[in-house]
């Protein structure tokens, strides 16, 4: 269990892209991190994209993100949503500051651009935010993963195994 005693804030809201959401939370589960879901409400019921229900363990204003070792954030559309509160920018940058595991996929990458923390960075996304990504001063490519220090960036779905691979490597070495 190398992830053993590794905390990680997984972002949750509407629409979210299911599959972005729950398979790394089950692959870091199963390397033994803690992974708390966490939305604007605690002990709420978000719909993903595709029907899958997401109950937030915690609200935003709730947890202390020095008490954390990473953060997810999932696709969809509910990164557009995530973007606008001031409290999951505020984590974002907090963990970029600390250069602790930052993941994102597919248009997660909304939310790094708005947390103002893509300026100079290797990243990948859906190619449907590559303007945005590039715009925000990041080097973009069309790879299944890029890991650039503490952030860790993907596509889409199918690659989800070499996404959470990397985002758990880089979390495992972690101090």
């Amino acid at each position: 269990m190398r992830l053993k005693n590794k905390k990680v804030i997984a972002l949750v809201e509407s629409e979210f892209e299911d599959l972005e959401l729950w398979y790394p939370i089950l692959r870091l589960q199963e390397e033994g991190a803690t992974v708390d879901l966490v939305g604007q409400e605690a002990n709420k019921q978000y719909i993903g994209k595709y029907g899958v229900p997401a109950q937030s363990a915690y609200a935003f204003t709730d947890i202390n993100v020095e008490d954390y070792d990473a953060i997810l954030v999932p696709g969809g559309w509910a990164p557009d949503k995530l973007r606008r509160y001031p409290e999951v920018l505020k984590m974002v940058q907090h963990m970029d500051e600390k250069k602790k595991p930052i993941g994102q996929i597919c248009h997660a990458g909304w939310v790094l651009i708005s947390a103002n923390i893509l300026q100079g960075k290797k990243v990948t996304s859906t190619p449907g935010i590559k303007d945005d990504m590039t715009n925000a001063g990041a080097i973009w490519s069309d790879e299944a993963v890029v890991t650039d220090g503490h952030i860790v960036s993907s596509r889409r779905p199918p690659d989800l195994p070499p996404y959470v691979k990397a985002f758990a490597d880089v979390l495992a070495e972690q101090k």
